[in-house]
Parts: structure tokens; sequence; C-alpha cells
């Protein structure tokens, strides 16, 4: 990690401050984390805006300020075990490595999967990841329960595979919908039932696999 964050990444977080992004955990976790590390050279000088952009296998590195807003909702505390679903080019990986005790991550794309633990393990000497290449929408049942689930792409409803891999009193943060209109939900397990938080408007990727939706030909 740098010792000194880039002027870029200052601007960044005082624009998602503005935001409305208020946990001081997870503005500190942006500030720190080079976000133009995630990104091919072409696109580096666009690396601190406040948008998506793309990345290898047709997928893309999130937006901060959805990075930022997804990280909040999870209210972790540095005590808790994350499963992210979705590992991508790493970026949020990096960021609740930073604020949780233990991360997990699923990739179904073997190349951005290699990449991203490179990066993170090699680049940035983050230690306490787990990496695995497959279905995300199966989780990762063999190391449940977890006290946290992000998930990084769309899916049409709440994955139950998912959900019953959720510890009591945990919490899951996905977005919801049709590849055109989605909501970020954030879903607390309660009594062992399902209860939503909130939910705000959002767009991604959508979330491919047996409780997702089909691959495209």
């Amino acid at each position: 990690m740098p010792d000194r964050p880039d002027p870029l990444a200052l601007d960044l977080v005082n624009h998602l401050r503005q935001r409305g992004i208020s946990n001081a955990n997870v503005l500190d976790a942006i500030l720190r984390i080079p976000r133009d590390q995630f990104v091919t050279d072409s696109i580096r000088s666009n690396a601190w805006e406040d948008r998506a952009l793309p990345i290898s296998c047709d997928q893309t590195i999130s937006q901060p300020f959805m990075v930022a807003l997804m990280t909040q909702e999870l209210a972790l505390t540095g005590s808790e075990k994350v499963l992210e679903i979705g590992t991508g080019s790493g970026y949020q990986t990096a960021v609740l490595a930073r604020l949780a005790r233990e991360v997990f991550t699923v990739e179904r794309h073997a190349a951005l999967s290699s990449e991203a633990r490179k990066r993170l393990e090699d680049q940035l000497r983050l230690k306490i990841l787990r990496f695995r290449v497959g279905d995300g929408t199966v989780g990762w049942p063999e190391e449940a329960p977890f006290d946290r689930i992000l998930v990084t792409a769309a899916a049409p409803n709440l994955p139950i595979s998912l959900f019953e891999q959720l510890a009591e009193g945990g919490r899951i943060v996905l977005p919801i919908g049709s590849e055109s209109q989605q909501q970020l939900q954030v879903i607390d397990r309660k009594n062992g039932k399902p209860v939503p938080f909130h939910s705000v408007p959002c767009r991604f990727v959508p979330l491919v696999g047996e409780h997702g939706w089909n691959e495209r030909p």
C-alpha cells in the first residue's frame, strides 16, 4: 500500500463524502488502495474518476461510489468472515480485505481470478484472502456460514443458495432485477428469514450461473 495517497485519490474521497459516504473506514480504504493498479495502461488516466471502467472478459471495475456504498452497507467491524461473489479486477476485494477479518472471493473467469490474485497478494501484499474459480451463485458451501456476503453482479432474485450460507444475524448486499432495471438490496437474516433493509437504484453486469442468469451464447 502507498505511504502517501495519490492526490487524485484525495479528490475522489472528498467527492464520495459529498455524495453521502460517511463511514471513515470505508473512505480510508478507498484512499489507500491504488485504483490505478486495477485497470490497463490505456485507461489508467481515468482510474480515479467516479465511474465504472472496462476490464477483460467483458466485465467492469465498479464505480467507486458503488464500491463505497456497498461496503458501507455491509457495516463491517473488522471481525467478519466475508464472501464476495465476483472477484473481477480485485478492487472491491481489496477494499473488503482492509475492513474484514477474512475474505473468500469467487470468480467464474479463471483469467480474472488469476490476475486479481497476483495483484492482491504479490503487489499489495494482502494475505487474508481465499480465491476460487467457479459458479459464484452456488457460493462456497464448505466454508459457510459467512457473516457478510457481497455480490458484485445483478441477480434476477435473491439466490437461495447464497442466503443459506449467510449466518444468522448476517447481511447480504446485492443488486437484484432485470438487465436494464436493478435495485441494490440490503438484506439481513433474522430467524432464518430474509429481511430487506432498504434499496437504491443501480446498474451491474448480470450474475451468470445456476442460480442467476444463463450465460449468453
